[in-house]
């Protein structure tokens, strides 16, 4: 599945699918499932996973500046707070868009 339409509606993403479904995405849940290695951590060849300490959010870390489509395959939103490494692929923000309200972490990230 691929978004075909993204729009920025108050505090949320909205997001229109090719198969005409539409999700609404939470602009804070979106950034707090930042999939990048500064979010997330990098994990080693052991398994072993590395990331920076958790910090809290100002007000423009959930402020979208912009969201890019990145080749056929992801999304890359722009945060007003300068971050913007964070490459969503297509099924990975399906997954972060059909998380209930209360933005359970997505399974296997």
């Amino acid at each position: 599945m691929r978004p075909v339409d993204l729009q920025t509606i108050g505090d949320e993403l909205a997001i229109k699918w090719d198969d005409g479904a539409e999700s609404f995405v939470k602009l804070e849940l979106l950034r707090r499932a930042c999939p990048c290695a500064g979010c997330k951590g990098e994990m080693d060849i052991f398994g072993n996973v590395y990331k920076n300490p958790d910090k809290p959010l100002n007000p423009r870390a959930t402020q979208l500046t912009r969201i890019a489509f990145v080749g056929g395959y992801a999304v890359q939103p722009v945060w007003a707070d300068g971050h913007n490494s964070g490459l969503f692929t297509f099924d990975y923000l399906k997954r972060v868009a059909d998380l209930p309200a209360e933005g359970d972490q997505v399974a296997g990230e």
